[in-house]
C-alpha cells in the first residue's frame, strides 16, 4: 500500500494529463460491450485499485478550477472559496464517471473471455504481486529514465558542439 501511495500522485497527474492532452478522445464513447465483459472489467479494476487513481479528481478539479477563477477574478476571492465547497459537494461521486469509461474501454479492447482470464490471473498469487509490486517498479523505470534522459542529453549536446565546431563555430 505504501508504494502504491507513492505512485498514485504520478498516475493522478497522468490521468489529468491525458484528459487535458485529449478532450475529443475523453468526450468519446467507447463500443458498447456485453454485461458480463463490463463486469469483468469493473472486477479487474477493483482488484487494482483503481478507484484510488481517480478519486480525488472531483475535489481536485473544483480546486483547479477556483485557482483559475480566482486569479482572474482576484475581487471574488473570499466569495470562490464559500462557493468551492458547495460545488464540490453538488458534484461529489461524478468521479464514478472515470471507472465507468475505464470499464467500458477495458470491455471494448479485451473479449469476455481474455478479460474472465485477467481477472483470474489479478486473483492468482503472480497476479497479486504484480499489483503489489508494480508501482514501485513503474517509480523505479521513471526515475531510471529520467537519470538516463539526462546523462544522454550531455551526449547529445557535446555531439552538437562538436559538429558546430567543425563547421568553425562554437555553442
Amino acid at each position: 500500500m505504501k508504494s502504491l501511495l507513492k505512485f498514485l500522485p504520478a498516475a493522478t497527474l497522468a490521468l489529468g494529463l491525458a484528459l487535458s492532452a485529449a478532450p475529443a478522445m475523453a468526450q468519446s464513447t467507447p463500443p458498447k460491450a456485453s454485461p458480463a465483459a463490463i463486469a469483468a472489467a469493473k472486477e479487474i479494476l477493483t482488484i487494482k485499485n483503481a478507484g484510488a487513481m481517480y478519486a480525488g479528481a472531483v475535489p481536485g478539479l473544483v480546486e483547479k478550477t477556483k485557482i483559475a477563477l480566482t486569479q482572474q477574478n482576484l475581487n471574488y476571492q473570499k466569495d470562490l472559496a464559500e462557493v468551492a465547497p458547495i460545488v464540490a459537494q453538488q458534484l461529489a461521486g461524478r468521479q464514478n464517471e472515470i471507472g465507468e469509461g475505464m470499464a467500458q474501454i477495458y470491455a471494448s479492447e479485451f473479449t469476455e473471455q481474455e478479460l474472465k482470464d485477467l481477472v483470474t490471473f489479478y486473483k492468482s498469487p503472480l497476479g497479486q504481486k504484480l499489483i503489489s509490486a508494480e508501482p514501485r517498479a513503474i517509480g523505479l523505470s521513471m526515475a531510471f529514465m529520467n537519470s538516463w534522459a539526462q546523462n544522454f542529453s550531455e551526449t547529445v549536446m557535446g555531439n552538437f558542439r562538436a559538429e558546430m565546431r567543425k563547421r568553425g563555430k562554437e555553442i
